[in-house]
């Protein structure tokens, strides 16, 4: 199978292409009322999506008991998952993209705003690197492109 160079992240400041970026999120001190609700977690999650410039294909989110929220968020372009800890004030958010459409950290800007949080971080991931010698994707684990703490 060969993939277009469409479905690739193609890096303008270096020669790397990619299929994807993949940015691990973290956000601590969050307003526990927001991350308890599922609508308000939808909401943001499907909003951010949007943001990022995805395309929206389905979405699943649950509501655990006595707390928490988990929920998914297909795109097109691969997917938005989130998992809350409202107790403890803590969301994990794993923000996936494929192609050059979407910006994965337009996504974390947006919901470490909407989720009122007070510290954040992230890791920015490259996945699917393309080999340029045979145009394939090279089996080597993905590289760390960024980390910020903020």
């Amino acid at each position: 199978m060969t993939y277009s160079p469409v479905n690739m992240f193609n890096n303008p400041e270096s020669d790397e292409t990619y299929l994807g970026r993949h940015v691990l999120a973290e956000f601590f001190e969050c307003d526990p009322n927001m991350l308890n609700s599922i609508d308000k977690v939808e909401k943001y999650m499907m909003e951010a999506a949007l943001e990022c410039g995805a395309t929206i294909v389905q979405k699943c989110f649950h509501m655990f008991n006595p707390h928490g929220v988990s929920g998914v968020v297909i795109i097109s372009e691969s997917h938005l998952a989130i998992h809350t800890w409202p107790e403890l004030g803590y969301a994990a958010v794993d923000l996936f993209t494929c192609g050059s459409k979407c910006d994965p950290k337009v996504a974390y800007k947006f919901l470490k705003e909407k989720f009122s949080s007070k510290r954040a971080s992230f890791t920015e991931l490259k996945r699917g690197i393309i080999s340029k010698e045979t145009m394939k994707v090279a089996e080597k684990p993905f590289e760390v492109m960024e980390q910020i703490q903020s």
